[in-house]
């Protein structure tokens, strides 16, 4: 048989049948080739491919990489694993927050110092602590822009570079005027830090350890506020006069490495693509997935996404971007998709319950409640900092096997009942004139828990959920309002906590929270969608129908669709 006729199927080279099966896992609904010992055939394809000639199966010639009889035509689909190369770029971007944690407590204990040793006020030190989340916001805000504009990598850099200067500037303050100066732009420093490290690493990290990757930043953040206990008490040993410009230097010098270190990291291969440096990205894009078959699949889906036409194969291509405010006007503010406005509020709401829960709001309700020495507040922050940073790994080991939701229903559903438990003892103690010690007992027992379950679910995947659910061009500018929101709650918590509690009482004040965690509950249950599996530019699919998101899911599953459409 010389040739086939047209309506006959072309048997599959060897790379073709890899691809083909790597496909088939991505889509298992599709259409797959398999070995049925001496013939090839087709299952679960259309009629119209159905017809396959049995003399173009048994004939050699027609290709000659196909043996008919030989059980290694179709060759396993190659099993993922995390390289190397993902794990250090991941590890790498997470310093800046582990430097950040050690900065925010440094900074708390250096406080004491400073007030000390510059002989400043209450209402000084508290305007210096107050400020900090109106310039964290305007740093997240402008690493949004810096991010786009320069990429993910330099924004690293950049942010670092102002914590390093600010940092130093505070370190040779002459006064405290000065010092406030010095850090306001370090507060800038922060915004960068908490915005791009999850955007950078969801951006790098293969699908299947997306969720683990990019909570390394929290589990830095809480190591990083472990070290800022120790040199605490190791530097209130030294001079009152240079105790804190000892702490300061330490931060100095950290930073200047990593700011270092960093320019050793890959770019985002996202932003290179939209970049139109096409061959840069196929290359982080095979180191990070260690797999060339997959790497190809995503970068053809990020082509897309970033609206490259499939022709354009060259190194570097043109790309029209339009730029950055025209995008958030556009997609952001006039013409928002049903599923820019599922993302915006799943992203908004998130950080809402994340900044309502956190566990500054809940301890400043016990430390209110019962604690009054500084030893037993000492000893209490440091119980509760210990618990966050042993339960985060227990979410980043978990996320990328039981998903973010499951994470986020247990821990929501257990900050419920930590809630109910500490506001019955504070309740308790309110009623009596004296405090008994089982009571007090219970409710720092109800802390701890609310800690555990805060750490294994809503904590580190706050930043997951939301750095990994934006269309590409709009990806940094969503994480730096996830930010901004997170922000704007803190400040509203702070300037309310104190009016609150004294109207409805610290037990009412608890039960409102449980409340709220309830609430959270059912939003988590009916409006956000799993993302766990799902690559970065198939996320808008999923978005959209609101309530009704899980009847989308199954519609695409059932299509089992091969290619990765483009987000809108």
């Amino acid at each position: 048989m010389e040739h086939m006729e047209d309506d006959d199927v072309v048997l599959l080279s060897d790379t073709r049948v890899r691809e083909e099966n790597l496909q088939y896992l991505e889509a298992p609904d599709q259409p797959r080739v398999v070995n049925e010992n001496t013939n090839y055939q087709i299952q679960d394809a259309p009629d119209e491919l159905m017809h396959v000639s049995e003399d173009a199966c048994n004939n050699p010639e027609v290709d000659g990489n196909i043996q008919p009889n030989s059980t290694e035509d179709l060759h396993p689909p190659v099993e993922l694993r995390l390289t190397n190369y993902a794990l250090k770029c991941a590890v790498v971007a997470s310093i800046t927050s582990g430097l950040l944690g050690v900065y925010v407590k440094v900074m708390s204990g250096g406080a004491v110092h400073i007030k000390q040793d510059r002989k400043t006020t209450e209402i000084s030190m508290g305007a210096l602590t107050g400020i900090l989340n109106l310039f964290v916001i305007l740093g997240s805000a402008m690493a949004g822009w810096t991010a786009d504009l320069k990429g993910r990598r330099r924004t690293i850099v950049f942010g670092g570079a102002i914590l390093f200067f600010a940092t130093l500037f505070m370190r040779f303050a002459p006064s405290y005027a000065f010092f406030l100066i010095g850090n306001l732009f370090a507060n800038i420093g922060v915004g960068y830090a908490l915005m791009i490290s999850p955007l950078y690493i969801a951006e790098v990290s293969p699908t299947f350890s997306r969720g683990c990757l990019t909570s390394f930043p929290e589990i830095f953040i809480n190591c990083g506020i472990i070290l800022g206990y120790i040199f605490n008490y190791v530097f209130s040993k030294l001079h009152l006069s240079i105790g804190w410009h000892v702490i300061l230097s330490v931060g100095t010098t950290s930073l200047a490495i990593l700011t270092i270190r960093v320019l050793h990291m890959p770019e985002s291969p996202r932003w290179l693509i939209m970049e139109g440096r096409l061959l840069d990205a196929k290359h982080v894009l095979a180191k990070t997935y260690g797999s060339n078959e997959e790497a190809a699949l995503r970068f053809t889906s990020i082509k897309e996404a970033a609206g490259i036409p499939p022709e354009c194969n060259g190194d570097i291509v043109n790309v029209n971007r339009h730029s950055i405010w025209e995008v958030i006007w556009r997609d952001l503010l006039l013409h928002r998709t049903r599923s820019m406005c599922h993302i915006l509020v799943c992203v908004i709401m998130i950080h809402f319950f994340h900044e309502a829960f956190a566990i500054d709001a809940v301890f400043l309700i016990f430390k209110t409640a019962d604690i009054t020495s500084s030893s037993d507040k000492l000893l209490m922050t440091l119980a509760v900092d210990l618990v966050k940073t042993i339960s985060i790994p227990v979410a980043t080991l978990l996320l990328d096997r039981v998903g973010r939701r499951p994470l986020l229903l247990f821990s929501t559903g257990g900050m419920i009942f930590s809630l109910t438990f500490l506001g019955t003892f504070l309740t308790i103690i309110d009623q009596r004139d004296t405090k008994l010690t089982w009571e007090v007992n219970m409710c720092i027992v109800s802390v701890l828990l609310h800690a555990f379950f805060f750490s294994v679910g809503l904590g580190p995947v706050t930043s997951v959920y939301s750095s990994e659910i934006f269309p590409l061009s709009i990806r940094a500018q969503g994480c730096a309002i996830g930010v901004i929101a997170n922000q704007v709650v803190s400040i509203i918590i702070s300037m309310t906590f104190f009016p609150l509690y004294q109207a409805i009482t610290l037990g009412g004040t608890a039960f409102l929270l449980a409340a709220i965690a309830i609430s959270a509950f059912l939003f988590v249950y009916k409006f956000m969608p799993e993302t766990k599996g799902r690559t970065l530019e198939e996320m808008g699919l999923f978005f959209g129908e609101f309530t009704n998101w899980r009847s989308a899911a199954r519609e695409i599953e059932m299509q089992g669709t091969a290619t990765r459409p483009r987000q809108q």
